[in-house]
């Protein structure tokens, strides 16, 4: 059963951690798309510093998360990387 544990400790070492976290998810409505793409430029330079990258990727990855960007992916990239039509 221990396998099925999805492990978060590597959260605490994110570098998104912090003030600059509304820029991994949209506002609740009225974002333009050319305020989305530098929104999504800005999380993905955090992520692009970041030592748990990889770790946060999984976890999105694996919980087949939905909104915002995790492990350096937006919603449409980690749909593409899960195998569900974009």
């Amino acid at each position: 059963m221990a396998g099925a544990l999805i492990r978060l400790d590597w959260r605490d070492r994110a570098a998104c951690r912090g003030p600059q976290a509304r820029e991994f998810y949209p506002p609740g409505r009225g974002e333009r798309r050319d305020e989305k793409y530098r929104r999504e430029l800005r999380a993905k330079d955090v992520c692009s510093r970041c030592p748990v990258v990889d770790d946060c990727l999984e976890y999105a990855v694996g919980i087949r998360e939905t909104h915002g960007i995790w492990g350096g992916t937006s919603e449409v990239e980690r749909r593409v990387l899960i195998g569900l039509s974009a």
